[in-house]
């Protein structure tokens, strides 16, 4: 839990950090996504580990000051959107496994059917790894469309004395990007962090009319407990006046974590100074509170354009 009650978490104000991008897309790949982040005080060295992915794989970062990182390695292959937790002082690093890197990019333009589930990998030492084990399969209706099975973006809380997993299921085909977002945002719960999960039999959020910022796709949600009731934080995929797609990074509220309301925006695309780097989507983020700072870490990307559109990693501040 964050000892903050919501009000005062909706007082605050998070400030792009000057230095954005911090860890830029690097290599081959035209993309670095999907941060997830321990703290000094979480972990068990003093330092900071940032878990994100490539086109390759996810991959860790090392840090002291939580701005400066260093890449580590991969950590696992045909992988993405990361979720780390600390639990009984041992990692447990959350997963959607994707297809091989050739027959996922026959997926994205339609010419195979997409595939992905959420597998879990431990480790006592963010050194060597355990072999991952599939905790959450494609067993509802609304993770399966004409596009094919999806089931990504993990997020794991405790919740009732259980654990509580969600995640972002189904496709939806955005016409500018040429590629898919995710649709729905459901959960899985179970009675230990290693499962078996048992999966939501509807979805707890689907894109609408009724909130503009999610006509076309739910983005994936971060779920956490304050002390009197729950936020998420979602990136929403959708369509202006314009016809161009976007994303930004909205607060919701909850009393339960089951019914999520739209409060306000926390992070839109812009064009900061003289980068465009976020210009057109702002997409998955996660939340450290640290000492006296609140550090929302999220990825954004630059434009549709599906070849020359770049990811990368940036960094907004509340006191």
């Amino acid at each position: 839990m964050i000892d903050i009650s919501f009000n005062e978490f909706l007082n605050k104000d998070f400030r792009l950090y000057e230095g954005n991008p911090v860890i830029k897309r690097y290599g081959m790949s035209s993309i670095i996504a999907d941060p997830s982040v321990i703290s000094p005080d979480e972990g068990k060295d003093g330092k900071w580990h940032l878990f994100c992915h490539t086109i390759f794989g996810v991959y860790r970062f090392e840090s002291g000051d939580g701005i400066s990182f260093v890449n580590k390695g991969r950590v696992v292959k045909n992988a993405m959107r990361p979720d780390v937790k600390v639990i009984g002082g041992e990692y447990y690093l959350y997963f959607e496994r994707v297809q091989p890197l050739i027959r996922r990019g026959l997926a994205a333009v339609g010419a195979i059917k997409w595939f992905s589930e959420i597998y879990l990998t431990k480790s006592k030492d963010l050194i060597s790894w355990t072999e991952p084990v599939r905790v959450i399969k494609a067993d509802r209706t609304y993770m399966i469309d004409e596009q094919g099975i999806s089931v990504s973006n993990p997020f794991l809380i405790e919740k009732d004395g259980k654990y509580r997993l969600y995640f972002s299921a189904g496709l939806t085909y955005i016409k500018d990007c040429k590629f898919s977002e995710p649709t729905h945002i459901s959960y899985a719960e179970s009675d230990s962090p290693d499962g078996p999960f048992v999966t939501r039999e509807q979805p707890v959020l689907s894109p609408t009319e009724e909130v503009e910022w999610l006509n076309r796709g739910c983005g994936c949600i971060k779920v956490y407990r304050l002390k009197d009731s729950f936020i998420g934080l979602i990136n929403g995929i959708y369509v202006g006046d314009d016809g161009k797609s976007r994303s930004a990074i909205m607060l919701f509220k909850s009393e339960d974590g089951d019914s999520f309301s739209y409060v306000r925006h926390i992070l839109k695309p812009c064009v900061c100074g003289n980068s465009r780097w976020m210009a057109q989507y702002v997409y998955a983020c996660n939340l450290v509170r640290y000492g006296d700072k609140f550090y929302l870490y999220f990825n954004a990307r630059d434009k549709a354009n599906p070849v020359t559109g770049k990811e990368n990693i940036g960094i907004a501040v509340a006191e």
